[in-house]
């Protein structure tokens, strides 16, 4: 091969690597386009508390439709009485901290002896830990709970 064809020929190897790469760059962009956005979290279902001061007691919760409720649970789960019952709002974005306002279900709290008598309470989600306050003789304490699989 003389010279002249041999710079053809690198020139021809050149041109097509370049647009290869060019190519496999368009279909990053395009990929990352096609993702999808994060989903907002499934907050239903059951969820326990980790930061309990006690072995066999502690404060458990289920989120079902919009409604949650919170029960202080005792003797190692074999009893239980209810805390609050109210409003729950899903989150609508993968955002986090998610926050939302509870209205105090006064027709189940009403009678419950342990039960809150709060209008509304403030609960939080962030990095799998649902969280609010509990004030119980003087003291208050930020509860937190994870999901039970």
């Amino acid at each position: 091969m003389d010279r002249l064809s041999v710079k053809k020929c690198i020139g021809i190897m050149s041109a097509t690597l370049l647009v290869s790469m060019l190519a496999a760059c368009g279909g990053s962009t395009e990929n990352a386009a096609k993702q999808e956005p994060p989903t907002p979290p499934d907050l239903t279902g059951e969820w326990k508390q980790t930061n309990s001061n006690s072995e066999d007691a502690w404060q458990s919760a289920e989120i079902a439709g919009d409604t949650i409720e919170v029960y202080w649970v005792s003797d190692n789960g074999e009893a239980k009485a209810l805390y609050w019952a109210g409003t729950y709002t899903a989150p609508t974005t993968a955002d986090e901290p998610y926050t939302w306002q509870s209205q105090n279900d006064k027709d189940k709290t009403g009678t419950a002896l342990l039960a809150s008598g709060d209008d509304e309470k403030k609960f939080s989600y962030a990095d799998g830990v649902l969280s609010y306050e509990v004030s119980a003789m003087g003291v208050t304490q930020t509860v937190k709970l994870e999901k039970e699989q």
